[in-house]
């Protein structure tokens, strides 16, 4: 669904007003609709279509030898999500990883410093999982985080801009645009962009995983307002992604910590998933106000 004109106007203001070097971008499975100056970049291919190379004028050198575009942004708040969410969901649907089998089923290393019982469902549901978490798919894998995201998740989606330097997730904004259209198209038909995870683990993901219990959490995501699911970093302010099935679409902003964080991030979500409302004469009403600087 794309964002009407006027709504993306609120947006850009809401954010300029209240960090003006912030850089954001909404979109659907089509692409991005409207974003920060800054976040402008070669446009996103067709589906199907082999990606432009980006730009590696000036490349910072990650530690395992993968070169990283040097406009690429600190989206290290986002590693869970980028990395792990999507390596876990590839060892799901090849059938290596069950998740409510207890981590001792898959060896004394795997299971390391959990308490007993402790299963894959249980790390992805609790906010402090990722590291045992982390631990249990580099096992599986036997590989480095790092290098299976790069081989197995980056690289089918075109996110060849993405990597680790200096132990820190750097990613330019049309890589996070490939992987939010991702979570949106089909995995097969047509018109399908290649795909490193199923439909299945998305929708598995993007549900209420804790029964009753609070905060409510999915796989790795959470729900937020409006049909909208959210995954940030945990220090503030950080980065944060948003991607809405029901709309058809998904929205990412990068602070840059002027604005205090979480109430940027609020009314930012707001401005982007809320129900637009009608202004008298027809059209639509003004969307957010402003947000206090910190």
């Amino acid at each position: 669904m794309t964002l009407p004109s006027d709504q993306a106007q609120a947006v850009r203001t809401l954010v300029e007003s209240a960090d003006p070097g912030a850089v954001w971008a909404v979109g659907g499975p089509e692409g991005p609709h409207h974003g920060s100056d800054a976040a402008q970049g070669p446009p996103t291919p067709p589906d199907g279509a082999t990606p432009a190379p980006p730009d590696r004028a000036a490349p910072s050198p990650d530690p395992r030898g993968t070169p990283v575009p040097a406009q690429a942004l600190d989206v290290g708040g986002l590693t869970a999500v980028l990395a792990l969410w999507p390596a876990v969901g590839a060892l799901v649907d090849e059938g290596t990883l069950s998740l409510h089998t207890p981590l001792t089923a898959y060896g004394e290393a795997a299971a390391a410093g959990t308490p007993a019982g402790t299963t894959a469902h249980h790390l992805l549901t609790h906010p402090g999982g990722t590291a045992a978490l982390t631990r249990l798919v580099e096992h599986l894998a036997e590989s480095p985080l790092a290098d299976l995201a790069a081989v197995r998740v980056w690289h089918p989606l075109g996110m060849t801009g993405t990597g680790f330097v200096a132990g820190t997730l750097r990613a330019p904004l049309t890589d996070l645009v490939r992987f939010l259209r991702s979570l949106l198209h089909p995995a097969d038909g047509p018109t399908a962009a290649p795909r490193p995870f199923t439909d299945a683990w998305t929708a598995q993901s993007l549900r209420i995983r804790t029964g009753e219990l609070t905060p409510a959490r999915g796989l790795l995501w959470q729900p937020a307002p409006h049909g909208a699911w959210t995954h940030h970093g945990p220090e503030e302010p950080g980065p944060a992604l948003w991607v809405s099935p029901r709309h058809r679409r998904w929205a990412v902003l990068l602070p840059t910590g002027t604005s205090g964080g979480a109430p940027l991030r609020s009314a930012f979500r707001e401005a982007v998933f809320a129900p637009v409302a009608a202004a008298p004469g027809g059209g639509s009403g003004p969307r957010a106000g402003a947000v206090p600087r910190a």
